[in-house]
Formats: structure tokens, sequence, C-alpha cells
């Protein structure tokens, strides 16, 4: 089959392909359209045979319901039975928009729309491409998402292409979506109204039209072995081809958990997707790592969720590592695409942070242009099982200088560089319970616990690994004494290596 694509959008609009396009849907054919939330696979909701071709286009299951889509309130008497007023009342407010209903059934759908149900669900889309496309077709489609199933959600005509292009009829392309997630299902036929899919519309918003509002309560918890009653209650759906991971703490924890995880997994030949936002992107070091949204506008994370996880998978990645977000309004809706998208994997991030004993190393000396430069320099070469901010400081440093032209020349024979580092005074900053301050010398130590107290981690190089003695300063001494420091150096600075990662053992 060839599929057929027509551009055709709010601004441009092609009425004779939307005209086509409801021709191929009255003959039992399936058409990708745009909605405002994403891309629905169009099937003619009163035909069986439809839905038949549209589980077999995206490999469903059967037994997951489609959602009708109407264009008129008039249209809903045909297909529902017992229509509450609460759902007079939210149609009034809601609709068109991102909202489905659950009703009982009328004779005139087919329970292979409803997926064996005596249930239908309901929706009128706001975009105006798709309700064209429902009055050419004779006002009853049926649309799940239009991708191949368990798939990330289309949200543009290129990503139903990708999955679907030989499978189907026609691709109206609307470009891309406004929302990027599925509507809000609400079931009708129980009291209260109860959410059976969180999305753009929220319990919040529908209460104070129809009073209490009930969320189901595998909406964030583990699959379910019952029948779904709406789609995407049962199965694993939105999922990348990585294995993905959810990070759940506070934000500052879940950021520390992601870099230590994705280091681990980078160590391990891995590759790894990041999940990020804009507020956290920059904290990240490895791996390939994606700006989501803005946590300030959760609607950009919504709006780009389904289209990073497709990213992801252009990579290729191995694993990928998602931020979490709070559970509220459309917050609701993104952790519920995620959980199903990552089968319910999800880390605690503290069990994550609480094995790691020092996230920065700081070495400590006079002036910051030769010993202290080079341990840091070092140690960053060295195969570490943890991650580590690696720095280095100087107790007196007047101004910001490049390192000893010595020190430059011993670490470049053994093929490292200092090239880039400018001299910066010691201060505050490197005062945290999280960080490991090593001193060249007995005399630094001293003067840093007098100024900041003791109740910090503050020890001299040699002491931290068990050897006696100091690290000596080979200024204004030949070329070979700053070799014979950094031979020195590099022996400390393996076993300082060997003790770091006897904590990732612990």
């Amino acid at each position: 089959m060839k599929t057929i694509i027509k551009k055709t959008d709010e601004k441009n609009k092609d009425g004779q392909a939307i005209q086509e396009a409801g021709a191929i849907l009255k003959a039992g054919g399936l058409v990708a359209f745009p909605t405002e939330t994403v891309y629905g696979l169009g099937a003619d909701a009163l035909n069986a045979d439809a839905a038949a071709r549209t589980y077999a286009a995206k490999g469903r299951p059967s037994d997951n319901p489609l959602i009708v889509h109407i264009a008129d309130m008039d249209a809903l008497e045909k297909i529902a039975v017992d229509i509450p007023w609460s759902a007079v009342r939210l149609a009034e407010n809601f609709w068109p928009g991102p909202l489905t209903m659950v009703f009982d059934k009328s004779e005139a759908v087919p329970y292979s729309t409803t997926g064996g149900l005596d249930t239908v669900a309901v929706r009128m889309p706001a975009n105006q491409t798709a309700q064209e496309l429902i009055r050419a077709a004779g006002g009853y489609v049926s649309a799940p998402s239009a991708n191949t199933s368990g798939r990330p959600s289309p949200t543009t005509a290129e990503h139903v292409r990708v999955d679907l292009d030989g499978k189907i009829d026609m691709i109206l392309d609307g470009g891309s979506v406004e929302i990027g997630l599925e509507s809000t299902i609400v079931d009708m036929t129980v009291e209260p109204p109860m959410i059976l899919r969180p999305g753009a519309v929220t319990a919040e918003m529908m209460e104070p039209v129809i009073g209490d509002v009930a969320i189901d309560e595998t909406v964030l918890g583990s699959e379910s072995n019952k029948a779904p009653k709406a789609p995407g209650m049962k199965y694993r759906h939105y999922a990348p081809k990585a294995k993905l991971i959810i990070v759940e703490g506070n934000i500052k924890e879940v950021v520390l958990a992601i870099r230590q995880l994705c280091y681990a997994s980078v160590r391990e030949g891995e590759k790894v997707g990041i999940m990020a936002t804009g507020e956290t992107i920059c904290y990240y070091r490895h791996g390939v790592i994606k700006n989501i949204g803005s946590r300030e506008n959760e609607k950009t994370i919504a709006r780009n969720l389904y289209a990073v996880l497709r990213e992801f998978d252009d990579e290729d990645v191995d694993v990928i590592y998602s931020e979490s977000f709070a559970i509220s309004g459309i917050g609701n809706a993104i952790m519920n695409r995620l959980e199903k998208a990552a089968g319910h994997l999800r880390i605690s991030a503290r069990e994550v942070t609480s094995r790691q004993k020092y996230r920065r190393i700081v070495f400590v000396s006079d002036t910051d242009t030769c010993r202290g430069p080079m341990a840091a320099e070092l140690l960053r070469h060295r195969d570490l099982r943890q991650e580590y901010v690696i720095d280095s400081r100087g107790m007196i440093v007047l101004f910001p200088e490049p390192v000893n032209q010595k020190a430059e020349a011993v670490m470049k024979s053994a093929r490292m560089t200092l090239a880039e580092h400018m001299a910066t005074a010691f201060s505050e900053a490197e005062i945290d319970s999280e960080i490991l301050l090593l001193t060249m010398n007995t005399s630094q130590k001293k003067k840093i616990a007098s100024e900041y107290g003791t109740d910090i981690s503050v020890y001299t190089l040699t002491e931290y690994v068990g050897v006696d003695g100091e690290i000596l300063n080979p200024y204004g001494k030949a070329l070979n004494s700053y070799g014979e420091c950094m031979e020195k150096l590099s022996e400390l600075i393996d076993k300082l290596t060997e003790k770091l990662n006897s904590f990732a053992e612990e």
C-alpha cells in the first residue's frame, strides 16, 4: 500500500485533501490526522471491519478500546446512552478540547471499536482539520494514536510516517501538535466520575464544574490485570527502544543520582541518554542529553515528551535516565506517560546518592600553580567508579595566573596538560560535607581547620591514603625535581583511586 501524504493546517487548509480523506474513511480505509493532543489514526467508528484494520495497522491488542471522535454535540446521542448531567456540564466547559468521556454504549457502536466493552469513549477534538475530517467521514471517527502500538505517540506527521508508512491510506500533515499528550479520560458511568487517564484537563479543572472527581488507583501504579476500560490502562505504552528509568526525589538529589548512574553506565560501555529540563541541563556531563522543556512551564515538557523519546531512538542509546516531575496539574499526565514508557522502572535518588561519600575533591596547595593542579589532573585520568568534580585551589592566590611552565612540561611528557588551568583562591565555597579537601602539607590543613572549623573533611593527601611525609614543593628547582614531584603524586593518586573506589563497593 502506498501511503498518501497531504499537507493541510489551520493557516493553509486543503479542503480537497480533507474531503478525499473523508471518502477513504467512509470506504473503510485508514487516515492519520492531527488533533490538538497527538496525531490520531482515523477509521469509521461504526464499521467493525475498519476497527479491525486499525488494530492490525498498529499491532494493537484488540481488547484495548478505541476513542470515538465526534465534531457535534448532537452526534453523542447516537452512540451513548444514559448521559448524565455532569457529562453535559463537562462538555459545555471542555468540548471541543482534550477531554474524553466514557459512557454506556448504544447498539450503533460495534464491540470491535470498544474492545469488547459495553462502554464507549468519546471525544470532540478542538483541531479544525480534525473536526472537518470527522464531518467529511460521516461524523464518527475512531482514532487511537497514529503510531505502532507501544511506541511514543506521534506529535508530527513525520512520526506517523516512520511508524505507519505503507500500512495506512493517508496522512494529513497538520504540523506539530499543540499539547503533545493524549486527552484526559474520565469515566462517567460511575459516581463520582473517575479519571482513568490524566491529561491537560485536570481534576482541579473539572471539580468546580461537577464536584468531586476520583482518580483511578492505577494511574501512577503498576499494570492492571483487569480488562482496560480506556486506552492506555493495561499495556506498556509510549516506550522508546532503550530501557527508560525514572529517578525520583527532590531535584538536587535527582540530578546527582542521574549523574552518578550515567557515569557508571558510560564506564560499562553503554550509550546513555538523559531527559533533562532547561533548569538542570547544565549540570550533566556525560551521555546524550536532551532538554525536554521547562519546569516553570510544564506544558513545554508535555509538548516535547514523545518527540524527545523518539530522538533517543535515533541516537541509538542503550538506557535513558529521566528526571521525575510533580504529580499535580499536567505533571500528573506527564508522570503517567513516563511510568508507562518506563514499564514502571523507578529508582530512588536518595538510594543512589547515599552510596557516595564525597561528590567533589579539591586539592589544596600554596599558589595553585603546580602540585594541586597536577594532582587534580592525575586523578581525572584515573578509572574512578563514581563521578567526582575534581578541582584544585590555592591558599595564597592574589590574581589568576597560569600553571608553572615546568609543571606543564612534565605533565605533557605524561600526555596530560594543564594549559587551560588558571590559579584560583581557596574560599568558603570549598567548605561542604560532600567535599573532600586534600592538602599538600600539614600547615595548609591546619590553616583551613582553624578558619573553617574541624568538622570538615580536610586531610593531607599523604595522611588520607596512609603514607608518611608531605609533598615537597619543587618551585625554583630543576626540571627533574618537577618530574620527581609528579611521580610521587602519581603514586599517591593511585592509592587515592583505590580508596575512593572502595567506597563504591560498600
